[in-house]
């Protein structure tokens, strides 16, 4: 394999028997190298194989300024990630979380800790990926001695939030769809005087059904309204009055704040699941 670009001392871009490039990182793998010479195959320790050439170009350039161990730990989450979290990942999380990491320890190290205001939210809405930045957290504090705070775990799970979908917002979108969760689940309770019982069935298809609502309003996505929807909607208002009424205070502070025109389904499928979680007050 010859190298096509040295990025530092440690990582250099090479391509693979298929012609596909490839990205080689080790230590001193490029010292002193040039392009167009061998690799030394004895001191790469990780191959990074991007299938979209966008990603990888975007990787290449997290990996010029971010040192290896760092890109290393990234690698080390991701894969726990993959396991923890059961799902396809999109390779975009190389260079989301390669960069957040990097920026992250050069705070800390200059002494600014940020705060996260929806850390016990993300925790409680997304136990698994918070699972994955505590992990995250550890391993920065075995390796490199940085003790980050938990709020930082809040941080990096977001950056696995909706990664499996395309675009470059999904850590933006996922802290908006906590925030909108949260807030609405905030209407509920303060409307009935209660808290919920968070391990319950009820509980977690009303926070699955508010985390796709969530999304349907960052994405301007609306349901279609029809004449058996308006015949369900007058059902549910004599079966449900209390339920019905919270839902349209949901309506209305959404309108309010996000300027979204909530459909009478909307209302409707909420109101259901309101009245799910309430049955037993």
């Amino acid at each position: 394999m010859q190298i096509k670009r040295v990025l530092n001392n440690n990582a250099v871009i090479s391509e693979n028997h298929s012609g596909v490039e490839v990205l080689l990182m080790g230590s001193g793998i490029a010292w002193n190298k040039k392009r167009g010479q061998d690799v030394d195959i004895s001191k790469v320790e990780q191959t990074f194989l991007l299938k979209n050439p966008d990603t990888l170009n975007k990787f290449k350039e997290v990996v010029i300024d971010a040192p290896m161990d760092e890109v290393l730990i990234a690698e080390r989450i991701i894969n726990y990630a993959k396991i923890k979290l059961g799902r396809k990942l999109n390779e975009i999380i190389y260079v989301n979380l390669t960069d957040h990491l990097h920026g992250a320890i050069e705070r800390y190290r200059s002494g600014i800790k940020l705060t996260n205001p929806l850390k016990w939210d993300i925790a409680r809405l997304y136990p698994d990926e918070y699972d994955v930045g505590m992990k995250a957290v550890e391993l920065v504090k075995r390796k490199l001695g940085i003790d980050f705070l938990d709020d930082e775990a809040a941080f990096i799970a977001l950056s696995f939030l909706d990664v499996e979908s395309t675009g470059g917002n999904e850590q933006n979108n996922a802290y908006q769809m906590t925030q909108i969760v949260t807030e609405v689940e905030k209407i509920v309770k303060d409307f009935f005087h209660t808290e919920f019982d968070e391990q319950s069935l009820n509980y977690f298809r009303f926070i699955t059904h508010l985390k796709f609502f969530a999304q349907r309003i960052l994405t301007d996505t609306h349901y279609p309204d029809d004449d058996t929807d308006r015949e369900l909607m007058e059902s549910l208002s004599r079966r449900y009055p209390k339920a019905l009424t919270c839902a349209q205070q949901v309506h209305d502070f959404i309108q309010r704040k996000y300027r979204f025109t909530i459909s009478d389904q909307e209302v409707m499928y909420l109101t259901v699941h309101i009245a799910r979680l309430v049955k037993n007050l």
